[in-house]
């Protein structure tokens, strides 16, 4: 909470929100063999393959939002589980190109449907995954999303305090 507001924090509200999210997708993800972070990465994966991209783990990372070792990691676990293929870009041979096999797409579709039909729970307080409500919302998490953080200073009063 912080000090101006009696109840919680806007930031306190999002993690609990992702928390719940998270929580809710891996749940559902599970009898497919995913966890959430996997199936974050299988599924992007799959739109931009049907966009023509072939990403590199490092573009995918940056799509993501999660760090690129963790990307590796994944990528490693996925790749051993049979549902992507890993190879070396010929363009860069540092970097690594990502490709979805024949059964990570089947598996990934099945889980898409799934955490579609989660998303619309989720989001029926709001009227659904169409309604205005939800396009409002998305809009203002896209601004949030976008706005740059400057790193916090260690041991800033003004922080002191306060939670996320």
């Amino acid at each position: 909470m912080s000090k101006g507001s009696p109840g919680p924090t806007p930031g306190f509200l999002v993690w609990r929100l992702a928390n719940k999210w998270r929580v809710a997708v891996d749940r559902a993800v599970a009898p497919l063999g995913l966890t959430h972070a996997q199936y974050s990465l299988v599924a992007s994966l799959y739109g931009m393959q049907r966009a023509g991209e072939r990403p590199s783990q490092r573009r995918l990372a940056d799509h993501t939002g999660l760090e690129a070792l963790y990307v590796s990691k994944l990528a490693r676990a996925l790749e051993s589980a049979g549902m992507i293929e890993r190879t070396r870009d010929p363009r860069d041979p540092r970097a690594v190109q990502l490709a979805l096999t024949e059964q990570g797409q089947a598996v990934t579709r099945q889980a898409i449907a799934v955490v579609q039909e989660l998303l619309q729970q989720l989001l029926e307080p709001l009227g659904g995954l169409d309604a205005p409500r939800t396009r409002a919302f998305t809009d203002e998490l896209t601004t949030l999303l976008g706005a740059p953080l400057a790193p916090s200073v260690p041991n800033d009063e003004s922080t002191q305090g306060t939670t996320p």
